[in-house]
């Protein structure tokens, strides 16, 4: 195994302290190829049936740079809290930031001169459903141009209360992104300048990113010819 680390600002692997975690965190167990519940699977893997594992949280110190940036932000003002857990894996580091904190985190990770997080890269989103109360995640990719260091913060919600504050007013580069996410997840980012679909038609229903929409999407027709959603066609369970 290659001694170098995902992150370019870390040299090798070495400068890494491993986690003492010895729990992983099993969310899910997808069956078929596809995590498909309740329809045919047409892979021909419907009996196949494995753990969706998450790593643990971490115990610091975390390692190299890791633990300077885990300090400045949990000293930022109001952000003795902030931070629910820490998850060093691969050689790259999460926090996990309670979503009523995130606009005063992201505002201290630019602005803080030993932080200095200026470029926003990109927010995606992730739907766990069997993660009860946490089923939607918003995971933001951050990268420091004046320390070349890159971290991501993750923020949970429940279902039943999508709501997450929008980081426009910090990052102005996550109007689009917000609004794919909104559009593929259904997470409502409060205070986004105007939350509208940009991938899928305003009109359509659900969200077709969420493991919960229907696998089947759309009959395609041809001339001469129809071919029907894959949920319709033959199953080999």
């Amino acid at each position: 195994m290659s001694d170098e680390t995902q992150d370019a600002s870390h040299e090798t692997r070495a400068e890494l302290k491993k986690s003492d975690a010895t729990e992983l965190e099993v969310i899910e167990v997808r069956e078929g190829a596809f995590g498909v519940h309740g329809t045919g699977d047409t892979s021909g893997f419907g009996g196949l049936r494995r753990p969706v594992v998450m790593p643990g949280a971490s115990l610091p110190p975390y390692g190299g740079w890791f633990d300077e940036v885990a300090e400045r932000l949990a000293g930022g003002e109001g952000l003795a809290d902030a931070i629910e857990q820490v998850v060093v894996d691969r050689g790259e580091i999460t926090f996990f930031i309670r979503r009523e904190k995130l606009l005063q985190a992201a505002q201290h990770l630019r602005d803080d001169a030993g932080l200095r997080f200026e470029l926003f890269s990109g927010v995606s989103g992730v739907h766990y459903p069997n993660e009860t109360g946490r089923e939607l995640h918003a995971v933001y990719h951050l990268l420091s141009m004046t320390h070349n260091r890159r971290i991501r913060l993750e923020v949970v919600c429940p279902d039943e209360d999508p709501h997450v504050p929008s980081v426009v007013g910090v990052y102005p580069t996550a109007d689009w992104h917000e609004r794919e996410v909104w559009d593929m997840f259904g997470l409502q980012f409060d205070g986004h300048p105007h939350l509208t679909r940009i991938l899928m038609p305003d009109d359509w229903p659900g969200h077709p990113q969420r493991k919960d929409y229907p696998l089947g999407g759309i009959d395609v027709e041809f001339k001469g010819g129809f071919i029907p959603a894959p949920d319709n066609r033959r199953s080999y369970s």
